[in-house]
């Protein structure tokens, strides 16, 4: 088991460890520079396929969180790395908004309504029943359910909304067709994040705020897990999995070196 001061390289989740409803978390800024200042390389993880790496950097500015775009790994990119080793500029007809069509433009899919070779469902606030009616018909007909993360809801400022895994559900009790879900808890999507920064499992590390996404697919790609209780987890929460991450931490100020903390 590697220790903490072995690690060469970081991945971390995004909300609930770096940002919570649009807050910087305490500490969050400071790591991000620590990082920076050493020359560790690092990726910011999320599920979110909604939005481009460019969009989820301002995000973060407004925050008061500085990562640049290419240091932003979201599920529609892990998907879109995926599908381009399955069938190099191939087809696809796709349920979702900005971040995963343009991230299958950039892997080189076409993207279409016309015997695509996948359907590809990802994040959006504007699903319709026309688009899910063609996606059933298309998969009945021999497309491959593809979809970009499993989370059944979403957080907003009046209570939860129904997210990809929900409409995955609907699409798998219309078919009898399960997805394959690229993003967490996919190992997956922990692998592709490790070849995007040339990165190795043995020296990496994995900061996340749930057991059943960010930490068991961390495990599951041999990563040094970290979890913050800045997020979904508490210590009462933890109790029942039957898997423990490396380390849990009150949050991620507990990563500062000394003269970054002070």
């Amino acid at each position: 088991m590697r220790r903490r001061d072995e690690i060469e390289c970081w991945l971390t989740d995004m909300d609930g460890v770096l940002v919570h409803e649009e807050t910087a978390i305490p500490g969050a800024a400071e790591l991000l520079e620590q990082w920076r200042a050493t020359g560790t390389p690092y990726l910011v993880l999320t599920n979110n396929s909604i939005f481009t790496p460019r969009d989820l950097s301002a995000r973060l500015r407004t925050s008061g969180i500085e990562v640049p775009e290419e240091n932003i790994w979201t599920s529609a990119m892990a998907t879109a790395a995926f599908l381009q080793q399955q069938s190099p500029g191939g087809t696809a007809f796709v349920i979702g908004e900005a971040g995963i069509l343009t991230a299958l433009h950039e892997a080189g899919f076409i993207l279409t309504e016309n015997d695509p070779e996948f359907v590809v469902v990802g994040e959006t606030r504007n699903y319709s029943f026309e688009a899910l009616t063609k996606a059933v018909r298309l998969i009945n007909d021999g497309a491959r359910f593809i979809s970009t993360n499993p989370d059944a809801t979403g957080p907003s400022t009046h209570g939860v909304l129904p997210a990809t895994g929900a409409i995955n559900a609907l699409i798998t009790k219309a078919t009898g067709k399960e997805p394959y879900v690229v993003g967490k808890p996919n190992p997956m999507m922990f692998r592709s994040a490790l070849n995007r920064i040339g990165a190795h499992s043995e020296v990496t590390g994995m900061i996340g705020d749930r057991m059943d996404t960010d930490i068991v697919a961390g495990i599951e790609a041999g990563l040094h897990t970290v979890l913050v209780l800045t997020g979904i987890s508490d210590e009462e929460s933890i109790v029942p999995f039957p898997f423990r991450p490396n380390e849990i931490l009150p949050s991620v100020a507990e990563l500062l070196d000394d003269e970054s903390a002070e």
